[in-house]
């Protein structure tokens, strides 16, 4: 290399190359080694990917689907061609309405009142009655396609979806229904309505069951539901006293006679 060759003039300064030694052919192969190794390293971590046994991977080629893989080891396009999805299809899930769970066990431990979860769970009767109903939803993924492209934001619209078919199903039916003899069937029907609306929207949900919790009257008129409740039961018992009576007093006398 001549010596004009070894100088590079850069803003204005005039740098001689000579003055840099070459790197070793040593240093050389470790670099592009270590170069060759960690290309190898992308690849292998961008290609494999495991699926858990309760679950199912969804792949998408450039945002597209492409497949579903089962549980076990695989291998997918490395660097970001194929993405991967896990969908958790044989797990059962729980959405929970009125109330929130902080802690499950012996003991549960529950979230206070929010107006998030109070303006879910008041709702009105058929009979112009207000109660406060809170429900919860098991449920599992049964179509990870679906469940993924079909609906944006399925968490949300499920829960819309629950809330609206549990608000259709008690405004058929009387308060008193609502708090005593009508809850399974009440549960039992809104389960049936929301498993509807799931096939009708495709959002790839099965509705597994549908339970109803705690079902109140509105905390400022529970004193005079609770005296109108023991108003009824008072009465129920004047009157099963009475016909005991009757039914002792009537075939005596008639006896007597």
């Amino acid at each position: 290399m001549s010596q004009d060759e070894q100088q590079v003039e850069i803003g204005g300064m005039v740098i001689d190359l000579s003055r840099f030694s070459p790197i070793p052919p040593r240093v050389r192969r470790l670099i592009v080694g270590a170069l060759a190794a960690l290309a190898l390293l992308l690849l292998v971590l961008t290609s494999y990917y495991q699926v858990e046994p309760d679950e199912v991977a969804v792949i998408q080629r450039f945002g597209a689907f492409a497949r579903t893989t089962e549980p076990g080891p695989h291998l997918r396009f490395p660097f970001g061609v194929e993405t991967v999805t896990k969908v958790p299809v044989q797990r059962q899930l729980k959405m929970e309405f009125g109330f929130r769970t902080l802690r499950a066990g012996v003991q549960s431990t529950y979230a206070p009142p929010s107006q998030e979860t109070e303006s879910e769970a008041q709702m009105l009767t058929g009979d112009l009655n207000v109660a406060v109903v809170e429900w919860i939803v098991q449920y599992r993924i049964k179509d990870p396609r679906a469940y993924l492209f079909h609906v944006r934001q399925v968490p949300d619209t499920f829960r819309d979806m629950s809330e609206a078919a549990m608000r259709e199903v008690v405004g058929d039916h009387s308060v008193d229904e609502v708090l005593t003899i009508g809850r399974e069937a009440i549960a039992q029907l809104a389960k049936v309505e929301l498993q509807r609306l799931c096939e009708l929207y495709g959002i790839g949900i099965e509705v597994q069951q549908l339970v109803l919790q705690d079902v109140n009257p509105p905390d400022p008129v529970k004193p005079a539901f609770n005296e109108v409740n023991q108003a009824i039961q008072e009465k129920e018992r004047a009157i099963n006293e009475a016909w005991a009576d009757y039914n002792k007093s009537v075939p005596k006398a008639k006896g007597e006679a």
